[in-house]
């Protein structure tokens, strides 16, 4: 496995590929590696010959006083985690690679950002669609893979690529969990024991919500349901939760597709986020 940090090396090295006719595989990724970025990679070798991890930690998809600086960062130890599962290159670039210091273009999928996330953290998502499409022109993938914990971006990223007509598969893949559920997280580490303790009641309460939703509850009852089971954790701040169309992010308003239940809350100071499908 080779670390490169060009554009011109990961190109060069894509070309190699696909001159000995090998199908691409690229994961996207911030570092501080855990097992749900991993399971990412193994899916990504089972489909593709060769498969590019980028570790970025994209500066603009961080708003003002979110945790950019602080934001873990462990190259060597990503590395290692990657050579043991078979991986054959990590693109680790420095911001002034990816941006040029007079760039001025914006990729935005306006029609699913307004809400969940997109609410709350205004730019975030025009960084990430911004960030993706660039990997995606430099690596020029046959195949993206995506975690669904967060499963807003992976729905604006597959919209993006569908709308801009980029030749590239964009698979999400369940999200990993901690033998109490909660959900993998770069973030988790900021937790402290007491707070760690308290976070599985997350999952627990989506877990709630579905199975309400299952008994035909209405999202509007689902969301009331989730809320109260998280803010009975006196340790969470509740920032949203949200029951919406699987498709389109939009309320159900009596739609029998499949629900996605969303919720975002704080522990202390590090927001965690969760979702949980319910078919129709």
């Amino acid at each position: 496995m080779k670390i490169v940090h060009t554009k011109s090396d990961v190109r060069a090295a894509v070309a190699a590929a696909r001159a000995e006719g090998k199908t691409i595989g690229l994961v996207p990724t911030m570092g501080a590696l855990h097992e749900g970025h991993l399971s990412l990679v193994s899916g990504a070798a089972e489909a593709c010959d060769f498969v590019i991890v980028s570790i970025f930690v994209n500066p603009t998809q961080f708003g003002p006083g979110e945790d950019l600086e602080r934001y873990p960062r462990d190259l060597e130890g990503d590395a290692r985690k990657l050579e043991e599962i078979g991986a054959h290159l990590i693109f680790a670039p420095d911001a002034s690679e990816m941006y040029a210091s007079d760039a001025c273009t914006v990729v935005s999928v306006r029609a699913l950002i307004d809400g969940l996330c997109g609410a709350y953290r205004p730019g975030h998502f025009d960084g990430v669609t911004t960030v993706v499409s660039k990997l995606f022109n430099i690596v020029t993938p046959d195949r993206a893979y995506f975690g669904l914990k967060d499963y807003q971006q992976f729905v604006v990223i597959r919209r993006m690529a569908r709308d801009l007509e980029m030749p590239v598969e964009v698979i999400g893949l369940p999200t990993v969990r901690e033998d109490d559920g909660l959900a993998m997280s770069s973030r988790n580490l900021y937790l402290t024991p007491e707070q760690r303790a308290a976070a599985p009641r997350l999952y627990q309460a989506l877990q709630a919500g579905a199975e309400a939703a299952r008994g035909g509850a209405t999202g509007d009852e689902v969301q009331q349901i989730v809320t109260e089971m998280i803010a009975g954790e006196p340790l969470f701040k509740v920032q949203y939760v949200k029951a919406v169309d699987a498709h389109t992010l939009h309320p159900m308003d009596g739609n029998p597709g499949p629900m996605v239940i969303a919720v975002a809350a704080y522990l202390g100071d590090t927001r965690l986020i969760d979702n949980i499908t319910v078919e129709g």
